[in-house]
């Protein structure tokens, strides 16, 4: 069975509370992500929430400089959505508009943090906020 088959609920990231495994991301190698965002990806089709917020750190002024990014994401009941990053005391650093997504919670927050642990050419890691 395809894991995308499985519903995504809240109660199932609950069970996340660090990582066993890093996953570095496709497309931007400095960015690796945990067990619990790799969970969200696989059981919500949202590898392209992963790629807004690794894409998102060497394009946009100002997150370098941000040590702890918390990114939510918000559906709205048209099936639209929100991305907002903040710094996590609420100080806006990056938004975009999502025009359709099938994602099956009505918000999801991650955070995406600098790596001072890992290593081998890795500055970022996304990952769920139980998992800090």
């Amino acid at each position: 069975m395809e894991a995308r088959n499985v519903p995504l609920t809240e109660s199932d990231l609950q069970q996340f509370t660090g990582t066993e495994h890093w996953y570095r991301h496709a497309l931007v190698r400095n960015v690796t992500f945990t067990d619990g965002a790799k969970y969200v990806a696989d059981h919500a089709g949202a590898y392209w929430l992963l790629d807004i917020i690794a894409i998102a750190q060497p394009h946009t002024a100002g997150l370098a400089n941000e040590y702890f990014q918390a990114w939510r994401m918000t559906v709205n009941g048209d099936a639209s959505a929100i991305v907002v990053c903040t710094d996590g005391n609420d100080e806006e650093l990056y938004r975009q508009a999502i025009r359709h997504t099938d994602f099956p919670l009505p918000e999801l927050t991650l955070y995406c943090c600098r790596d001072g642990v890992l290593g081998s050419g890795v500055d970022w890691v996304i990952l769920l906020p139980s998992e800090y």
